[in-house]
């Protein structure tokens, strides 16, 4: 079960926010996010109001990313599949653009779920070019797009 916090509390940590996370809190991007991965799940009730709730947590620092989904889970009462599915999308979309302050706030890191990071071409090595062999790249094929 997840800490209650009061108004006061909340308000609190919230004034000691970096100013994105501020923005990211009250933004309409992040209601619409917030909804949209409810709704594409099936979910068209009040539970979005507790989604947007422990997003909003997260966001303020209270709950840690890597616990959203058990806390879907437990305190909303969604399934593991559908709790997993809406904490991706808004892992990917609410979390992940703020990652970098997301990451100070907890020192942690805010990946993706589920989701492999993409492999700059620096970090391909390529291997020597030997006498009629045509050059191969070591590593993924960062040329194809991941398959969601």
């Amino acid at each position: 079960m997840t800490k209650e916090y009061s108004r006061e509390q909340l308000w609190k940590l919230f004034e000691t926010l970096p100013q994105e996370l501020k923005e990211a809190i009250f933004s309409e991007d992040t209601a619409n996010n917030i909804n949209n991965a409810c709704t594409n799940n099936g979910i068209e009730d009040d539970r979005i109001s507790e989604v947007a709730k422990y997003t909003g947590q997260v966001l303020l620092g209270v709950l840690l990313p890597a616990d959203f989904q058990k806390t879907l889970e437990k305190e909303v009462g969604f399934n593991k599949t559908v709790a997993k599915s809406i904490a991706s999308d808004i892992t990917s979309s609410v979390f992940f653009p703020v990652r970098e302050f997301l990451n100070q706030l907890y020192e942690t890191d805010v990946v993706p779920i589920e989701k492999t990071k993409p492999v700059s071409p620096v970090e391909v090595e390529e291997e020597p070019v030997a006498e009629g062999k045509p050059t191969r790249r070591k590593g993924p094929d960062t040329y194809r797009e991941p398959l969601e």
